[in-house]
This record gives C-alpha cells, sequence and structure tokens, in this order.
C-alpha cells in the first residue's frame, strides 16, 4: 500500500464503527468512512468533543453538526495551503490520501526539470476538483491543464492557488466536460507530458452529460492516451469505485498505456496512518504509468 504519511496538519486519529476521528489543522472531525466495518473502543477522549460531526442518514445523504468549526479554514502540505468548508456529503474540499500521489508526481517532473532545465513539462488534469494534483505539479514546475466540470470546484482550486503563493503559476484553469475536452485537445493535436485522471464513481457535465465509471472509463483511458506526447513522463489514475481494485487499473493501464507506449505499471491501494493503533486505513487505489526518462 502507498501510504500518504508525511501529513503534519493532518491526522486520522482513530476509526470505529463506520465513522474516523480526523484532526484538520486545529479542528476535529467525525466523519463516515464505508471501509471501517469495524467496531472498536473509542477511549480517544476527542471523539466526545469534536469541532464537527457529519451524520450519515439512513436513507442516503445526511447532514453536518457542528460545534464551534469555522466556515472555512485551511491547512498546510509542505510549501501548498489549502481552503477547507464543510460542504456536500461529509467532503471538505481535500482528499488528504493523494499527497502519496503528488509526492511521487513532484519528483518525477523535478528529475525530469533538472536533466533538461529548458524543458517544458505540460501535465493535463482531468476531474481536478480543487486543485491538489494542480498545485503539486505547478508547484514542482510544470505547465498545468486543470479541467473539471464544476465552475465552483475550480474556483475553489484557484483561490488554493492564490493561498499557495501560485496564482502566477503556469495553470490553464477550465470549466468543461472531460470527455469532450480530451476529444477537442485530439482535433487540436495537442500533446501532454503527463496526464493526471480522477474520476468520479458517478458525475454530471456541465450540460448534464452522465459520466459512469466502470461502463465509461476504459474507453476513456484508451482516448486520453491519444494526448501522450511523444516523450511523456506519466499517466495516474485514482479510483474511489469499490469495483476497480488495484489489479483492474493495472490492467487497463497495461493494456491501453504500455502495450502502445511502454512503461512501467504498477497499482496499489492508498491510505493514511491511524494514530491510534500504528494501522493504515484504506482510501482507494491508484494506478500509474511511469515512462523511460527521455
Amino acid at each position: 500500500m502507498w501510504v500518504a504519511d508525511n501529513w503534519t496538519d493532518y491526522e486520522v486519529i482513530d476509526t470505529s464503527a463506520g465513522e474516523k476521528l480526523e484532526r484538520w489543522g486545529r479542528y476535529i472531525l467525525i466523519r463516515p468512512d464505508p471501509q471501517v466495518i469495524w467496531s472498536t473502543p473509542r477511549i480517544e477522549p476527542r471523539w466526545q468533543r469534536p469541532n464537527g460531526h457529519y451524520h450519515r442518514s439512513a436513507k442516503g445523504g445526511g447532514e453536518w453538526e457542528f460545534f464551534s468549526l469555522p466556515d472555512e479554514w485551511n491547512i498546510r502540505y509542505k510549501k501548498l495551503t489549502f481552503n477547507l468548508k464543510p460542504f456536500s456529503f461529509k467532503h471538505t474540499g481535500l482528499f488528504p490520501e493523494q499527497a502519496v500521489n503528488w509526492d511521487w508526481f513532484s519528483s518525477i517532473i523535478k528529475d525530469a526539470q533538472s536533466k533538461n532545465p529548458d524543458r517544458q513539462i505540460k501535465v493535463l488534469n482531468l476531474f481536478a476538483y480543487t486543485g491538489g494534483a494542480t498545485l503539486s505539479a505547478a508547484a514542482a514546475g510544470a505547465c498545468v491543464t486543470h479541467v473539471d466540470a464544476s465552475k465552483g470546484m475550480v474556483g475553489w482550486a484557484k483561490e488554493n492557488a492564490a493561498s499557495s503563493g501560485l496564482a502566477g503559476a503556469p495553470i490553464r484553469w477550465l470549466v468543461d466536460d472531460c470527455v469532450k475536452f480530451v476529444e477537442r485537445e485530439i482535433r487540436r493535436e495537442n500533446t501532454y507530458d503527463a496526464i493526471i485522471m480522477d474520476p468520479p464513481s458517478y458525475g454530471r457535465g456541465p450540460k448534464g452529460e452522465i459520466w459512469k465509471m466502470e461502463e465509461n472509463i476504459f474507453a476513456f483511458i484508451e482516448l486520453t492516451a491519444k494526448l501522450l506526447s511523444p516523450k511523456p513522463l506519466f499517466f495516474l489514475i485514482n479510483s474511489y469505485t469499490t469495483g476497480l481494485q488495484p489489479a483492474v487499473l493495472k490492467y487497463m493501464l497495461e493494456t491501453a498505456i504500455a502495450s502502445r507506449f511502454g512503461g512501467q505499471v504498477e497499482a496499489d491501494e492508498i491510505g493514511l496512518p491511524v494514530s491510534a493503533n500504528g494501522l493504515i486505513l484504506p482510501c482507494g487505489a491508484s494506478g500509474r504509468c511511469v515512462f523511460k526518462m527521455n
């Protein structure tokens, strides 16, 4: 498992009975987690005094209950600053487990630039959410195209960029349906040295376009592969969909990417350490294809 264990402003304190106890900077949250199917004693006292608690409804969805939690606050990861706020369905605007991928591809970008300082490294980030991967790639020295169907998420990502001192970084911000954007980029004959995608299990584009992960993802990987430059660096896909295990991600990347472009494929679960017991909480999966440095 790839573990995001370099955080100082974020921590999974404990897990029990379908919930996780987290520290986000100064604030303690309790949020549901479907992976937490065990029930262990809640000895940690912060279970009893959270700043916010998301209660899942038996009918679906849920709602927040707040105890002295500000409307917005921020946390840092290395040189990046992320603005947080509790919003729909338990989210805060950040997936901390993704930091393990940020570190991975940042080192690839920096290594490529050290070997060729004049090279402009172009990264495409699809389903880019609030910009964690975008900012990490930009901070490493890449030119990034950030694409998400939600205008609100793109605006939030821009705020994170400004807070991180990256307002002037070479980032192209686009509100667009990812599939349609990729199709247009292929027609324009644009290419990218690295591609990151974090597709949702289910979603809708700006004009109501329906996305279902299991039905659409392989064809989309094949389509997006057409945007890889002649000297690509990496291809990364993340999954929070239960049916797409690491072995499935690896098979798709081997078939759609490595068989055509070469490269070494690996896939694994990603996770976060739990302070109370030293165990690792699984938080989805990632597949990576890294190409021989050119």
